[in-house]
């Protein structure tokens, strides 16, 4: 790097590490915007901005929209016992993408407070959710009740397991690296489904067509 780019970047170092003292600076973490800023021509950086809130834009759009049509339909319609209309639903609907809207809202703002905070969270849930694809498309004879209270004893175990080997240890300190979880959730949620199965007496299982 030229005088000129090192002083830059310890100009950038010194204003972050004011407005954050307990912050860390990495030259890895001014790389991009470096490349951006003084490389790049001025229409091209336009254009990478609205590129990248455009991708933001849509992963979020399309987040909240599954989420809440899944409230709507799997959770909300189903607790009714009166029949509603078609426009009550969409009110609904778009009722709950508010909600998750709001929730996403403070959930970033609290984000930030914690370290690998979406590895962690990915880590605890990722498991039993990965266990019940397994039983799903591998074990044929694991009906559904079984596989739904698997994943439930298997999520609290998890939560357990979190709570006190990763949790209540300071950080680089806990007793189990939280990747484990991945491995620990998905092997109980396919062991508990199969002994479950087992102890439970088969039930056929009637599908309503509509």
């Amino acid at each position: 790097l030229s005088n000129k780019e090192k002083d830059l970047r310890d100009r950038a170092k010194d204003i972050i590490t004011k407005a954050d003292p307990d912050s860390e600076t990495n030259d890895k973490d001014y790389v991009f915007f470096h490349f951006v800023l003084n490389y790049l021509p001025k229409g091209l950086i336009g254009l990478l901005l609205a590129v990248i809130l455009s991708a933001a834009m849509s992963s979020t759009a399309s987040g909240l929209s599954a989420l809440a049509s899944t409230t709507a339909i799997d959770i909300y319609k189903r607790n009714l016992k009166t029949e509603k209309s078609e426009t009550h639903y969409l009110n609904a609907t778009k009722f709950f993408t508010l909600m998750w809207g709001v929730i996403a809202i403070l959930f970033a703002c609290i984000g930030t407070l914690f370290e690998n905070l979406v590895n962690i969270i990915g880590s605890i849930f990722y498991g039993t959710v990965l266990g019940i694809f397994l039983v799903g498309f591998y074990i044929k004879k694991v009906q559904s009740q079984a596989v739904f209270y698997s994943a439930v004893i298997s999520q609290i175990t998890i939560f357990i397991i979190y709570y006190f080997a990763i949790f209540i240890y300071p950080s680089g300190e806990e007793k189990l690296g939280y990747l484990w979880l991945n491995f620990i959730g998905a092997l109980l949620t396919i062991v508990l489904s199969i002994v479950i199965q087992m102890l439970v007496p088969k039930k056929e299982i009637a599908i309503e067509v509509e």
